[in-house]
């Protein structure tokens, strides 16, 4: 089994990153595999509509780093996706990467469907309930298996390491990732 955290922050180790990393520390701790899949530094661009991915399933005409993302999401058990606020949303690439990956993997043998996930988000001030309801709606409309936490999985911050000081948000991230880990082992992995 494995769970792996997409981070879409551009700042390597930031908030985000360490948001995440603290459920999947949790994960690991009931022996499933991790892993942090970094958007920063990656070209995910724009759905443009082109239904290629209905013509060939797992297909898409759009060269960049998208497909490497969504073949480590297709291995995975679990998934978590994981945003900073930007201008009350989730990144570009965090949003390109969806909706690429829900058209793809709808296309493609409804590749989501019975995989474990959730969202997480650092925001600096507001905005984070928008962000996480955006990423929640898309793990819903995938048909992913959503484990619950003690609060939802949010944390404040802006510099690097503040939201090491929101002692509720690392909490909240480790009951996600001990449920999380739960709910893997219970389903059997998932589909």
């Amino acid at each position: 089994m494995k769970a792996i955290a997409v981070i879409g922050s551009p700042r390597v180790k930031g908030n985000t990153e360490r948001l995440a990393q603290q459920a999947l520390d949790a994960i690991a701790a009931e022996e499933i595999e991790t892993e942090i899949i970094r958007l920063a530094g990656l070209t995910i661009d724009p759905c443009n509509a082109c239904n290629a991915c209905r013509r060939d399933p797992g297909g898409c005409t759009i060269q960049d780093d998208f497909q490497a993302v969504y073949s480590k999401m297709v291995e995975a058990d679990g998934i978590i996706l994981a945003s900073p606020v930007y201008f009350g949303s989730a990144t570009a690439n965090m949003k390109a990467l969806m909706d690429r990956a829900g058209y793809v993997g709808r296309h493609d043998g409804d590749r989501f469907v019975r995989k474990v996930g959730g969202p997480m988000v650092v925001a600096r001030r507001a905005g984070h309930n928008f962000t996480f309801a955006q990423l929640m709606f898309w793990f819903y409309i995938c048909g992913f298996v959503i484990p619950g936490s003690t609060y939802w999985t949010i944390g404040f911050g802006r510099e690097r390491g503040q939201v090491d000081e929101d002692s509720e948000a690392l909490r909240t991230a480790t009951n996600f990732g001990k449920n999380m880990a739960w709910l893997l082992k219970s389903l059997g992995g998932g589909k």
